[in-house]
């Protein structure tokens, strides 16, 4: 892990704000890892908010949601962040924003759920991973096997993205309620709430509201992790390095070594699925870049075209080069700004060309910085070789799989070599 530049004051001091009403959303059929969801409306129907309008028949899945209210004009492909393009509902609002009668509860009542009424609300409201990873939450609420720390996950390490910090900031109470229900579906007696220390707001917050109520959960022990602020602090497998002290061995997830991590941006989702009976139809959305002249930080409908989100930022100073969904190092650059909000977006940042400029790929000179880097101890310039010449067996051996595609590599490569794209490649072809 290294220091990099952060980026992050053009936006950490920005409250979160509501995005203004969208006139039409674009809904993708496709927002989690699993089986795609097959329509349950079609053209002509009158849709509320919270309302689901699309599932499938699976286990890895999650249902999705109206997020504005008005009628569905169609269903047809459209742009997708990850995808490239995407079978979507385009709903267009009928400006009234009304929604089903969500069911609330009090602390009481959500203390008495059990665990497996927790995981079934989670599912109805179709959460996933918000941190960018998409899996599903229902699923990951329940692991295959006994689990004995849960990591709640506050980093926000990528540059640039502050929304995280913003949610942390403005919605502590929540989020902890979040974590509670949490703890309570895994039934782990450890929770670990870790922030880096360049939030030291944040830390404060955190603090004061664990030593306000101790005993969260009767044989339940939480604390709070400062960690050093350093990138890619934020995965998974370097979180559970860092506070346990636990290696998660290849090919094998947190859960086989009695772990399981959750972003807070989950947390605060399944807070306000429980207590609120509120579907995932929207999330905070960082937009930030220097071709803006007021990046914020906002809360945005789930299918809003992210053309919307950089018009309430504007004006612009000068016209974006690229544009990127999500952080710097892992993002993916869009071809157009009508690609929607989706349930993993967590940022959005514009660069204008200076920034944007890759400069020219050179040999390698095996210098082994991206080996001394690798957060998952890889050679990535040996796959890139593998993967440059078709070699996919060897990518295999030479561990493609257990790259987290942070980006690294590329960063302190003096070549420019493009590591992380061929190895992203190398994961998608069959061995």
């Amino acid at each position: 892990m290294i220091k990099i530049e952060e980026h992050k004051f053009q936006t950490e001091d920005k409250a979160i704000e509501k995005l203004t009403l969208p006139a039409k959303v674009y809904i993708p059929l496709s927002q989690h890892l699993g089986k795609v969801c097959i329509p349950e409306v079609k053209a002509g129907d009158a849709v509320l908010v919270g309302q689901r309008i699309a599932a499938a028949a699976a286990q890895i899945y999650a249902p999705i949601h109206a997020s504005i209210s008005g009628k569905v004009a169609a269903i047809q492909d459209w742009p997708h962040p990850l995808l490239g393009r995407c079978k979507a509902i385009v709903v267009e609002s009928d400006g009234k924003d009304q929604s089903l009668d969500f069911r609330t509860k009090s602390v009481e009542e959500a203390r008495k759920l059990t665990s497996e009424n927790i995981r079934q609300i989670v599912f109805e409201a179709g959460i996933v991973g918000m941190g960018g990873a998409s899996f599903p939450t229902h699923v990951k609420l329940n692991p295959p096997k006994p689990v004995e720390a849960l990591i709640i996950n506050g980093a926000e390490c990528e540059p640039y993205l502050t929304s995280d910090y913003r949610l942390m900031l403005e919605k502590t109470e929540e989020i902890l309620h979040g974590v509670d229900l949490i703890a309570k579906c895994l039934g782990v007696k450890k929770v670990y709430i870790a922030i880096e220390d360049n939030k030291p707001e944040a830390i404060k917050v955190f603090g004061d509201e664990l030593r306000a109520l101790p005993g969260r959960q009767a044989g339940k022990s939480y604390e709070l992790k400062v960690l050093k602020s350093a990138y890619p602090q934020g995965g998974e497998k370097q979180l559970i390095r860092n506070i346990l002290g636990k290696e998660v061995p290849s090919a094998k997830l947190p859960f086989d070594i009695g772990v399981v991590v959750h972003n807070v941006a989950t947390a605060f989702a399944i807070y306000e699925a429980v207590y609120k009976g509120k579907p995932l139809y929207e999330r905070v959305v960082t937009v930030t870049g220097s071709c803006l002249s007021n990046p914020k930080n906002l809360l945005v409908r789930i299918g809003t075209p992210i053309r919307e989100l950089i018009n309430s930022c504007g004006p612009l100073k000068e016209e974006p080069a690229k544009i990127i969904l999500g952080g710097p190092m892992m993002g993916i650059a869009q071809y157009t700004d009508m690609v929607p909000v989706v349930k993993s977006t967590t940022g959005i940042i514009l660069f204008p060309q200076d920034e944007a400029e890759l400069g020219e790929e050179e040999f390698c000179i095996r210098c082994g910085a991206c080996v001394r880097e690798c957060p998952a101890g890889l050679m990535p310039c040996l796959i890139n070789l593998a993967s440059e010449k078709g070699l996919w067996l060897q990518t295999k051996l030479y561990g493609a799989a257990d790259c987290i595609e942070c980006g690294l590599c590329n960063y302190v490569c003096p070549a420019n070599r493009r590591l992380v794209q061929s190895i992203k490649r190398a994961k998608l072809e069959k061995q």
